[in-house]
Order: C-alpha cells, then sequence, then structure tokens
C-alpha cells in the first residue's frame, strides 16, 4: 500500500507523519516545529509525552489503529496522501507561512501548478451573479487557467461548473473542501464534486469520515486563496466567509479582485468594501487575465488582514534548530488575548529558539492556542 508519491520517504515514515498531524494539539505550525527540530516524524512522535510534560500536561498520542483505518479510508475512495515536501506538492501552497503538512487528494495534482485563479463569494447568490460566475470561469478555463473554489452553493458551484465546461482548452476547477475528501457538503453537489474529483483535483485537508463544521471553513478557505495567484470575488455580504478568504490572499501576497455591485444589494456590500479598501476592480474575464498574466509576485491590490498594534509585518516563524534550547517561562506573559510570537520574543528578552519551544511545550499540553497572524494565547 503506499501513502505517498514522494521517492525519499519510506512507508513507516509517511505513516508516523500522518499520526504526528492527527495526534492532539499538533496543527500545521508545531508539525512543521517538530519535524524541522526532530528530523523525523517519527523520532517527534517518540518525545511529544515528554514536551507535553514540560508544558504541564500529558499526552495520548493517536492510535495507530486509528491511522491504518483512515488510510484504508482513503484508498477506498480513491484518493490518496499528498505531502509538503513531495514533487508534486503545489508551489503557491507551500509558499503560505502555514501550509498544510499532509492533503488527501483526488484527480490530476498537476492541474495546481497550472496558472490558477480563485472564485468566490455568496452561498445565496443572485441570479445575476451567479451567470457572471459561470461564464468567468468558463471564459478563464478556455485561457488554460484553473479555477479553484470551494465546492459550496451558489458562485462556489457556479464557478467550478462553468471552468468543467470551459476545460477543453486546457484550463481545468480545483475544488477544496472543509470536510473529509470521501464526505459531500452541501449533499446536492454529490454529482458536482464527483465531476471535479474526475476531470479536475478534489482537495480535502482533514481527515477523511470528518464532517464539515464551522471551525475547518477558515482553514479550508486558506488553501483556496494560497493555491491561486489571485482571487475573485463577485458577490459577498460583509463579515462572510469568501471575504476572509480574499483577505487571506492578500496576506499572502495574492492579487485579490472584486466585481463590483449595486449599493442596493446587500450581497454586493462585501465586494463594494473590498473595492474601497484596495482590492481591483474587475468587469471581465479580460480584466481577471490582464492582471495575472502580468502578476509578478507584486500585487496591485492592497487587501490585508488587520495587523495589531505591534505586530511586526514580517509573520514568518522563527524555528529552532536541533541544539538544545533555554527554558522559558511565558505562561505570566500570556493571557486570553492573542499576542503576536514577536511581541512574546521582546518582553521576554529570551531567545527565539527558546520562546518557539516554550510555546509548542504548551500548545502539546492543551495551554495554548494558535491564531491567525502569528500570534497566540492561554487556552481558555
Amino acid at each position: 500500500m503506499n501513502v505517498t508519491d514522494a521517492p525519499t520517504l519510506t512507508r513507516d515514515e509517511a505513516f508516523a507523519r500522518i499520526r504526528l498531524l492527527r495526534s492532539p494539539n499538533v496543527g500545521p505550525v508545531s508539525y512543521a516545529q517538530l519535524v524541522r527540530r526532530f528530523g523525523t516524524a517519527a523520532d517527534a512522535l517518540e518525545a511529544l509525552p515528554d514536551l507535553a510534560a514540560r508544558g504541564g500536561g500529558r499526552y495520548k498520542l493517536a492510535e495507530v489503529a486509528r491511522i491504518s483505518a483512515e488510510i484504508a479510508a482513503v484508498r477506498a475512495c480513491g484518493a490518496r496522501y499528498l505531502f509538503h515536501d513531495a514533487p508534486d506538492y503545489p508551489d503557491a501552497l507551500g509558499a503560505l507561512d502555514s501550509p498544510p503538512p499532509i492533503l488527501t487528494v483526488r484527480g490530476d495534482v498537476a492541474l495546481a501548478a497550472q496558472p490558477t485563479v480563485a472564485l468566490v463569494g455568496a452561498r445565496n447568490a443572485s441570479a445575476a451573479a451567479v451567470r457572471i460566475a459561470r461564464e468567468f470561469a468558463a471564459a478563464l478555463a478556455a485561457e488554460g487557467l484553473a479555477v479553484v473554489s470551494g465546492l459550496a452553493r451558489g458562485i462556489d458551484s457556479a464557478a467550478h461548473s462553468g471552468a468543467l465546461a470551459g476545460m477543453a482548452q486546457g484550463g481545468g476547477t480545483i475544488g477544496v473542501i472543509a470536510s473529509g475528501i470521501d464526505i459531500t457538503y452541501p449533499p446536492e453537489n454529490a454529482a458536482l464534486q464527483e465531476q471535479v474529483a474526475t476531470m479536475g483535483l478534489l482537495i480535502a485537508e482533514m481527515p477523511p469520515g470528518t464532517e464539515p463544521l464551522a471551525r475547518h471553513f477558515p482553514t479550508r478557505n486558506r488553501i483556496i486563496a494560497g493555491l491561486a495567484a489571485g482571487t475573485v470575488v463577485i458577490e459577498a455580504a460583509p463579515k462572510l466567509g469568501s471575504l476572509i478568504t480574499a483577505r487571506l490572499a492578500g496576506e499572502a501576497g495574492r492579487e485579490v479582485m472584486a466585481v463590483p455591485g449595486s449599493p442596493l444589494d446587500a450581497r454586493s456590500h462585501g465586494c463594494n468594501q473590498l473595492i474601497r479598501d484596495g482590492a481591483v476592480l474587475v468587469q471581465s474575464p479580460a480584466d481577471i487575465l490582464e492582471l495575472l498574466r502580468g502578476f509578478d509576485g507584486a500585487p496591485r491590490s492592497r487587501v490585508r488582514e488587520f495587523q495589531p498594534d505591534g505586530m511586526d509585518d514580517d509573520r514568518h516563524e522563527t524555528f529552532f534548530g536541533t541544539d538544545q534550547v533555554e527554558s522559558v517561562d511565558l505562561v505570566g506573559l500570556l493571557g486570553v488575548p492573542p499576542i503576536g510570537v514577536d511581541e512574546l520574543i521582546r518582553q521576554s528578552g529570551a531567545a527565539a529558539g527558546a520562546v518557539q519551544m516554550a510555546l509548542l511545550e504548551l500548545e502539546l499540553a492543551g495551554r495554548l492556542l494558535r491564531h491567525a497572524g502569528g500570534r497566540v494565547s492561554l487556552a481558555g
């Protein structure tokens, strides 16, 4: 049974990686830190109980039987694992601050290496917006672009349908879901999701069998934004998930575009707000192609997530090396309100590696939460 396409990754280490990521309190940031420090997931697994004890908690690894069942479920639905260091892991996604360490995929992963654009918007979209999404997606796919969206109702569904209709010219579509790869949500999109998986590419970060809970959608949105050179919002009310996707795209240094709408329609207020905040106004597929074909990593748009005062603009994690680091107590500096890791380093006066180690120990013990923007807080 193959669980990876990476030629240098042994079967045992692939199993250990999956088990590491599925173990309690291990997320993308802590996973990367653990593998970086210990060299292999197998060695990191052995260290977890001691690290959690140093953080003030007891630890129980994910059960071996659970991981074996997960691998069997992935195989049964025709999917496979894609690890962060596999040759075909998408470069654009890997450039994120916290890329998904392991994905499950169905379809043609090479599609993610093509020029890619995200089309997102409201679930309860107007008929006009649905038509725009379908026509834009068909035109962009006909020009060789991969159209990525989230397989939700409304704009997402229209984007996938349009791209499937226009993909004969070399483009295609990528669906990113907030559930396990064997779950369809909403249920009425079962046929569409199967089309995306067989004719394009279907991606999930959650383990098979996972239902799409509300907390999973922001992580799904970061993958949509991370895969694409630019994100287009076609219709959205303020504070909806598609605006989060757009702002995550801006934070990742990607282009952010929005289709303007009537101020009399609340479903257009989010797009109009994005344009006011610095997104590029687009009214046709040609506008999108002009931006993306000339994209050199310096977006014209200026959409960013809110940055708390005192937070550095450079949010890349400082990973500790393999040498032992000094012990540092951060509990007194932490509270329920999130604080930037860079601020903790400044206030503690400790080395960056020591701070990262202390945070990792607290996280494994279940005493620390990580937030967007490189911020952390005490749990509860």
